[in-house]
């Protein structure tokens, strides 16, 4: 056998600066005939090549490198042909070629990933464990335009970024390789070379799973194991989140929701902890907080790393399986807030991934939050916006989520957004408009409710821009719902005034019906209210405890029994004392004494009567579903109206926003006949003073109001009241 020969593509590899390694490592036919095979492994001391049906021969080390070869210098051999290796201790073993396979990714994936149309990229991109050309592996690839080389590194070669060197396939910018023998659970990374010659460790953006933090690395799973038995609710999911059916959201911080000595519940714990809960509370859906990898506790979630991996603090992405086929099992809905606005810059994230901005824009001008410290997606690439996409589809798809919140939907609407004069750049008109992002929203919402009916996206915006919550093809948004930000703000700055000044403020509760059918709302009271000095519920409230509470329970009346879906963060149904910390439990002490534990009673009976009277929930985004009765009567700080149903059933809701209690008082009504009071949030039950209506009231012919009948009542201070006629009942 002749001496072989370093070669400059052998120097590549070497050096770990290739991008082809596949077209001279492997099976290849030798120039002078016959056929040679080399393998690189910088940990072996001695190799053997094993081809099938033969015996051992040695391999020939190349000389000032970790290369062997072997040249077969007549006929040929199966493929199929095996490396036995020995390393400086003397441990022997046995291993499949890594550069004998073929490319796992087809020229349609390519296409298609060019394009930004493969929304199923999650099943091709990122680690797969798989069977190729007749043996087991996993299969990774990864989108790196702009490196030098790309490597696999994990415990399987001692975090060598020269061993398991990738190919990238033509001008697609995607690497790819198939390691045989490895298995699920490995721990692994991306080692980049950049064209500059940096190198660095890079977390796979289509990693299904991640290393708890601190560790950044990622981790191969392999879903299949997983049996759901939820499909009696996902057949019937477009029916039970229709807009005429009860939407009453319970907002959740997996980490401090509620915690076991101290630490973290499991995905499936929680599961049947929350389920109790929300059942007995009445609540249709949770909504959880970014569980989206991240590796910051105190971004709740927001600073996103891992867009297709739940994260491991709760355990396995079966263990959240588990969670959601569970929920789905016992009627409750699951919902995902999910963050397409922007990214950490952590060092191992997306931020500058190949050594250039990748994801993100290059000019700060468009691609930094510097209110956030984050960077900005680059809406306009094909592959960026395939991206966020395929992550959307993603969670419903292999998580069976039944819906979307998408957070800070007005900071990708705007190139001004939070920015001084000087600080962005208009859009090709010389607007303010991100018309990129607006169509990637559209694109978004259509394909959501293309593939899986029944599912609802809902956007966190805080503007007056037009139709969000309108179809696409009517010039809309597409999002199913949008958060009524404008009715939060103007709600919680009435309640928050000292009731003597509410009679001069008596618009902040009327103006949200100016404006209430404009769009599909949800009346969220979020985490966003209780944070950053901000305070408690309780805290917000003016007067002594009595009045306090009694303001929470006459503001959860006001809420449920105004038109919109409802949202509410965890803790507020029993008014916890402290504010919110993502570090610690929830106060679940003080739901046990009065005036948490009626506070919570009384919403826990809101919550039911909510689902169960279809005149709340019905008709909440039309106008045939409200009317006035009085909306005028400022001097007495009272509010009164009706809420009707698709068949004309009503209910009247009549609103005292001020301690002192008003007998005597008349309503207009509709109907004739005896009504009865099916809530009171006076009652004492509830930590009230049992001041109200307890055998009804009985309708006469006097005309008031500009209604055919009218009712005396009696208003407890701070409270709210809802009567029904006793022929709906």
């Amino acid at each position: 056998m002749k001496k072989p020969i370093l070669s400059p593509e052998a120097w590549a590899i070497v050096e770990a600066r290739s991008h082809d390694p596949f077209a001279w490592l492997g099976r290849h036919y030798h120039s002078e005939g016959g056929i040679v095979v080399r393998a690189n492994k910088p940990q072996a001391e001695k190799m053997w090549l094993l081809p099938k049906g033969d015996g051992a021969v040695a391999m020939l080390r190349i000389e000032g490198t970790d290369i062997f070869e072997y040249h077969w210098e007549e006929g040929d051999f199966d493929s199929a042909y095996k490396l036995r290796i020995e390393n400086k201790e003397g441990h022997t073993w046995e291993e499949e070629d890594v550069y004998r396979f073929s490319p796992i990714l087809g020229e349609m994936d390519l296409h298609l990933i060019g394009e930004g149309n493969h929304f199923e990229k999650y099943k091709i991109m990122g680690a797969h464990v798989r069977e190729h050309e007749g043996v087991w592996g996993v299969g990774f690839s990864v989108w790196a335009p702009s490196a030098g080389r790309v490597s696999v590194v994990g415990n399987f070669n001692h975090w060598d970024g020269r061993e398991h060197q990738m190919r990238v396939l033509g001008s697609s910018g995607v690497w790819e390789i198939f390691i045989p023998g490895l298995r699920e659970g490995e721990v692994y990374k991306f080692e980049i070379r950049a064209q500059n010659g940096d190198v660095f460790e890079k977390a796979d953006p289509y990693a299904q799973q991640m290393e708890l933090r601190p560790n950044t690395a990622s981790v191969v799973h392999y879903p299949k194991a997983y049996h759901w038995g939820d499909d009696e609710w996902v057949k019937k999911r477009a029916v039970t989140q229709a807009a005429d059916k009860p939407m009453n959201i319970y907002e959740v911080h997996p980490g401090s929701w509620r915690r076991a000595d101290g630490e973290y519940l499991n995905y499936r714990d929680m599961a049947h902890q929350l389920v109790e809960y929300c059942q007995w509370m009445g609540y249709t859906h949770i909504e959880l907080m970014p569980i989206t990898e991240h590796p910051f506790d105190g971004s709740w979630g927001y600073q996103t790393v891992g867009y297709f991996a739940p994260t491991s603090r709760f355990g396995t992405p079966d263990d959240f399986r588990y969670m959601v086929d569970y929920c789905h099992k016992n009627g409750l809905g699951v919902f995902l807030d999910w963050v397409p606005a922007h990214f950490p810059k952590d060092a191992f994230g997306l931020a500058r991934f190949d050594g250039t901005p990748l994801y993100e824009h290059a000019d700060p001008r468009l691609g930094e939050h510097k209110d956030w410290g984050t960077y900005i997606f680059n809406f306009g690439r094909n592959e960026v916006r395939n991206f966020l996409i395929a992550s959307a589809l993603f969670w419903l798809d292999e998580f069976h989520i039944d819906g979307l919140r998408v957070d800070a939907v007005a900071s990708m609407l705007y190139l001004d957004y939070s920015r001084e004069e000087g600080e962005w750049m208009p859009n090709k008109y010389g607007g303010r408009e991100n018309l990129e992002a607006v169509e990637f929203l559209k694109q978004f919402n259509h394909l959501v409710h293309e593939r899986f009916p029944g599912a609802v996206t809902m956007a966190e915006e805080s503007t007056s821009w037009p139709m969000v919550s309108r179809p696409t093809y009517l010039g809309g948004l597409g999002f199913t719902m949008k958060w009524n930000m404008g009715w939060m703000n103007d709600t919680l700055s009435y309640y928050e005034a000292d009731p003597v000044y509410r009679s001069y403020d008596h618009h902040a509760l009327t103006f949200s019906m100016v404006y209430a059918f404009t769009e599909n709302f949800i009346l969220p009271f979020s985490h966003d209210e209780v944070v950053h000095g901000k305070g408690s519920m309780p805290q917000k409230m003016p007067g002594d405890d009595w009045q306090k509470f009694a303001n929470l329970r006459l503001l959860s009346g006001y809420m449920y029994t105004h038109p919109g879906k409802k949202l509410q963060f965890m803790g507020l149904e029993f008014g916890q004392w402290p504010e919110w910390n993502f570090d610690s439990s929830l106060s679940w002490d003080q739901a046990n004494f009065m005036p948490h534990r009626g506070l919570q009673l009384m919403q826990r009976d809101m919550n039911h009567l909510y689902k169960d009277v279809p005149a709340l929930h019905e008709v909440d985004f039309d106008g045939g579903g409200f009317q006035w009765v009085d909306c005028n009567d400022a001097e007495n700080s009272t509010l009164s109206y009706i809420r009707r149903d698709k068949n004309g059933g009503i209910v009247v809701v009549i609103l005292n926003l001020t301690p002192v209690p008003r007998y005597g008082y008349r309503l207009g009504v509709p109907k004739p006949g005896h009504y009865s009071e099916i809530l009171n949030t006076d009652s004492e039950l509830y930590g009230g003073g049992n001041i109200g209506n307890a055998g009804g009231v009985m309708a006469d012919d006097q005309s008031w109001m500009h209604q055919p009948h009218s009712i005396t009542v009696t208003l407890p201070p701070l409270s709210c009241v809802i009567l029904r006629p006793d022929d709906e009942a």
